[in-house]
């Protein structure tokens, strides 16, 4: 008995065309809703249960967040924050030249690039995964703005194994809450980034011994720029 196939494919097109249209709809009012909303949990945070790290997390606002928690994740990660539209087109340039030459591997994510990718999607190296953070990065950049995109970060980043955010890091090295770190303190955990699941404060590690200082030092070159100035108060 023959099989009739008329009608299978339209039928199948309009179907993914059904998904693709729901999961972009989908997808936008994720983005519109976590501009307000902290998200219940990421993929990111998933792996880390699976692996048997635990999850360890409070998320808070930025009000809760010491300035120099702010001042020390942007002098270490992102020091043109203020000033980029979610990409370091110079840096990524430089990361590109230093791989072509280097077996060390060089990045050049931004911080927006670091939250779309915490929040949005998975970690690991792909073109497909490179290309939505790319996407995600311009939405939040353009829905989101800068300093909900730093209290994000502060809130979603991996800063010890099974422990996310600058609360929990807070409370898990110094027992004290976020709002309450010293520039020293906040210089430490910055340094943890964004290896955190290498480099240790306790014992410190000799990545963190190194980076700990130039930190501080960035930070006082950086706490006086007017734009930065906005987003750490």
């Amino acid at each position: 008995m023959a099989i009739k196939t008329k009608g299978i494919v339209p039928r199948t097109w309009r179907l993914i065309k059904r998904i693709f249209i729901f999961g972009f709809f989908f997808q936008l009012f994720y983005i519109l809703l976590l501009k307000w909303v902290n998200p219940p949990i990421t993929l990111t945070q998933l792996g880390s249960v699976f692996r048997g790290d635990g999850l360890k997390r409070d998320y808070v606002d930025m009000k809760s967040i010491s300035p120099y928690a702010k001042l020390a994740v942007i002098s270490s990660e992102d020091q043109l924050f203020a000033d980029h539209d979610g990409f370091d087109f110079k840096s990524i340039e430089k990361a590109i030249k230093h791989n072509q030459k280097s077996k060390s591997m060089r990045g050049a994510s931004t911080i927006s690039q670091q939250v779309a990718k915490n929040v949005f999607l998975w970690q690991g190296k792909s073109f497909v995964r490179k290309a939505l953070e790319v996407y995600f990065t311009f939405m939040i950049e353009l829905v989101w703005g800068k300093k909900r995109i730093l209290e994000m970060y502060l809130n979603v980043s991996e800063m010890g194994k099974g422990i996310y955010g600058i609360q929990a890091a807070s409370q898990h090295y110094f027992s004290i809450p976020a709002k309450n770190l010293s520039r020293q303190q906040a210089a430490l955990i910055a340094s943890l980034l964004p290896n955190p699941r290498v480099r240790t404060i306790r014992p410190i590690s000799r990545e963190v011994a190194i980076r700990y200082p130039w930190i501080l030092v960035q930070m006082v070159h950086l706490q006086d720029d007017p734009d930065i100035e906005k987003l750490v108060q």
